[in-house]
């Protein structure tokens, strides 16, 4: 390599690591693992496994890396930190062009939606067709699932729609003044949208075939930590799936922890309804078939390169790491802590318009949880 390209490389890697936040300094310790994040409301199973000491029970040190949406995978691939979890669509693309990046397990399904104005003759994903469709980005993951959904139902995303993007706390109101016909979004617009009585769900990742079994965020390690300590990926693997059991079990108390130890900015009550609409419930195997589920659609949808071999593609993205199986998830127990679950006959949409009829909480007006 030349002197100017080395220096290229070495200016645009120190860009990209510039973009996080190390909560501590890196010591280099065999040990160490440092764990990205950006600020979600679905990375409450990270949060929860910090301050539940769930990695110092594997023995590792936990460092915590904030990092921004623009160059959080190119970040992860560089080495700025070694793992995280998240969206298996969001990562599928970028492994196909050569991210050295690894699934190891499944997360939780159910946060993405297309949903139509109640006050629209949109029922079914078929009515889309000549539609216009907002979303909080191109290339962000509810862009991505509308993409399958049309992709599956024979619609052509790049000709049979249009696109509209507006900020995620804005799109009910695109929808109030008429500028789209529909919308794609994550949670917790999805639920408050619906709570609010603005949409219809026309495809709930949470609750329609095929996607309502599909992992939708999984664990994802960055490669080259994964061949020089795979027995610590493992180990920072089941710190994961543990935290995600532990927010399963008790879903108010983890929303509580997000807000209250600072790693996500909403509310306690809002960040609950959010949390309480996903499914925590980890599995191996369900995200080794996520990975050739949503490669198999993503490629019907044409954003796969049309010569990609499906089953290379998702045996190449997925790592199974021993110690890390459904059998020991099925083993593992978590604590139920006091308070920590929403009552069982408390209707989380209720709750949702309790939320939004409070005049006094305006940050629930227009939510403000980072979207995904």
């Amino acid at each position: 390599m030349s002197s100017t390209k080395l220096l290229t490389a070495l200016v645009l890697a120190a860009l990209l690591l510039a973009g996080c936040r190390k909560n501590s300094t890196t010591t280099g310790a065999s040990n160490k693992i440092r764990v990205g994040y950006i600020g979600l409301t679905c990375e409450a199973p990270i949060f929860s496994a910090v301050e539940n000491g769930f990695f110092e029970e594997e023995g590792l040190e936990v460092e915590m890396v904030k990092c921004e949406w623009a160059n959080y995978k190119d970040v992860l691939a560089l080495g700025g930190f070694d793992i995280t979890h998240h969206l298996v669509m969001y990562f599928l693309k970028p492994i196909e062009q050569g991210l050295d990046v690894k699934f190891t397990a499944g997360i939780h399904k159910g946060c993405l939606r297309v949903q139509a104005s109640t006050k629209g003759n949109i029922h079914t994903v078929q009515d889309l067709r000549g539609k216009r469709i907002g979303v909080p980005g191109m290339g962000t993951p509810p862009f991505i699932f509308a993409n399958r959904v049309l992709g599956a139902n024979g619609i052509d995303a790049s000709k049979d729609v249009t696109w509209r993007v507006f900020p995620a706390g804005e799109l009910g109101l695109a929808l109030d003044k008429g500028e789209v016909d529909a919308v794609a979004d994550s949670e917790p617009i999805g639920s408050l949208l619906v709570a609010d009585g603005k949409v219809r769900n026309v495809a709930d990742q949470a609750a329609d075939m095929p996607y309502k079994d599909e992992y939708c965020c999984a664990v994802i390690v960055n490669g080259k930590y994964l061949t020089a300590n795979p027995k610590g990926a493992a180990a920072a693997t089941r710190a994961l799936l543990k935290g995600a059991k532990w927010v399963e079990a008790n879903p108010a108390a983890a929303a509580r922890l997000s807000v209250e130890k600072k790693y996500l900015a909403s509310n306690t009550e809002l960040n609950t309804v959010a949390i309480s609409h996903l499914r925590y419930v980890p599995s191996v195997s369900g995200a080794d078939d996520a990975v050739k589920s949503a490669a198999a659609e993503m490629k019907v949808a044409g954003m796969l390169s049309p010569s990609t071999d499906v089953a290379a593609l998702a045996e190449k993205a997925f790592a199974h790491l021993e110690g890390v199986s459904d059998a020991w998830l099925q083993n593992l127990e978590v604590e139920k802590v006091a308070g920590g679950q929403v009552p069982p006959d408390q209707d989380i949409r209720l709750f949702a318009e309790w939320i939004l009829s409070d005049t006094e909480e305006s940050c629930c007006k227009k939510p403000i949880v980072a979207e995904k």
